[in-house]
Formats: C-alpha cells, sequence, structure tokens
C-alpha cells in the first residue's frame, strides 16, 4: 500500500497547481488589463502560453499515457523559467514600486511559483517510473486527480453539449493541443529567439 504522506504530496502538488499555478494567475491577468500595466499583462501572458503544458499533461494522464507524466514534470521547470528569462520584463518590473498592490503581489507571485516549480518537479520525478511499470499505488496516486477532474468534466460536457466526454477524447485533445504548442515552441526557438535572445517581443 503506498505511503499516505506521498499521496497526501501528490494530491497537494495538484492543489497547489490548481491555486497558484492556474487560478492566481487568472486573477493577475485580469488585474493587470484593468490596470492597463503593459509589462506585468505581458508576463503573465507569455506565462499562461507556457502553462498550458500542464493542462495539456492532465488531459493526456485521464487516458494514461506515458508521455503524459513527462509533460508534467517538465512544465514546471518551463513555468518557471518563463517568469525570470525575460530581460526587459525584469528591468521593467524592478523599476515599478514596490509598495503597489500589483506589482507586489506579482512579486510574491513570481517567487511561490518558483518554490512551487520546483517541490513539483521534484516530486514529479518520481512519477517518471510509471512510464516503463505500472505500480498499482503509486501509478494509481498520480492518477487519481486527473480522473477525479475527468469526471468533473464529463458532467460539465454532457449538461452543455449532451455528449460523452471520455478518456480517449480527452486523449485526442491532449495530443492535438501538444502539436500546436511544439509547434509554437519551436517556431520560437528557430525564428524569434535568433533575432531577439532575450526580450520578449513577440512571444
Amino acid at each position: 500500500m503506498i505511503d499516505l504522506s506521498y499521496r497526501s504530496l501528490i494530491w497537494l502538488t495538484y492543489r497547489m497547481a490548481a491555486g497558484f499555478a492556474l487560478g492566481l494567475p487568472l486573477v493577475l491577468l485580469t488585474w493587470s488589463w484593468i490596470k492597463k500595466a503593459t509589462s506585468m499583462r505581458r508576463l503573465l501572458t507569455i506565462y499562461w502560453k507556457i502553462a498550458s503544458l500542464m493542462a495539456i499533461s492532465i488531459l493526456l494522464l485521464t487516458d494514461q499515457r506515458p508521455i503524459g507524466y513527462i509533460l508534467f514534470f517538465i512544465a514546471p521547470i518551463l513555468m518557471v523559467g518563463s517568469l525570470w528569462f525575460w530581460i526587459d520584463l525584469n528591468e521593467e518590473l524592478s523599476d515599478l514600486p514596490p509598495w503597489r498592490p500589483l506589482p507586489l503581489t506579482i512579486r510574491i507571485w513570481r517567487w511561490t511559483i518558483t518554490i512551487f516549480g520546483f517541490f513539483a518537479s521534484g516530486l514529479n520525478l518520481l512519477s517518471l517510473n510509471c512510464i516503463s511499470q505500472n505500480k498499482e499505488g503509486i501509478c494509481t496516486s498520480w492518477l487519481e486527480p486527473p480522473r477525479n477532474l475527468h469526471l468533473a468534466l464529463e458532467k460539465v460536457f454532457g449538461f452543455l453539449f449532451g455528449a460523452n466526454w471520455t478518456e480517449p477524447l480527452a486523449a485526442f485533445v491532449g495530443y492535438a493541443a501538444l502539436i500546436a504548442y511544439l509547434i509554437g515552441i519551436f517556431q520560437w526557438i528557430i525564428i524569434r529567439l535568433p533575432k531577439q535572445g532575450r526580450i520578449a517581443g513577440e512571444f
């Protein structure tokens, strides 16, 4: 039987991802739009583009696709990188008055996501064993949160569209989104990064 504290850490990772990595940034993005804070809005928009990889990994884990474990391990690292990589945005944020509510909140949130990212990736490293061998206790615990989310989406999808939101359909949507994600990333790496360097530009 899997250790209960380990299972609790897995659930904590998913809950922190839902709250700090997906929920709070949406609030901050809305706040930055209202305040017309351009640099913070650009930072959060870039972050959301990168953070979508975590949602893709959850879709794939819903149907127990092995690549989902790899993406769930990589996503927090990329999310942290997207917050600190840009020279122009870092300079603009550092020039803002630190006592103003929005810049202060974003600074605290950036450090929170940084800590969460290293914590999540360290814990997710253990899940990579599930790619080659399906250990009943450990791997089942990693799949519990995606499956619970799937059940909730299944009810919403059925209510709104009168259709079934199945696990294979979730995996199909996940793979389609992953292809689009990779195309965008490779386009940026090959075309824009050599020209712009660490300037956010039109990322």
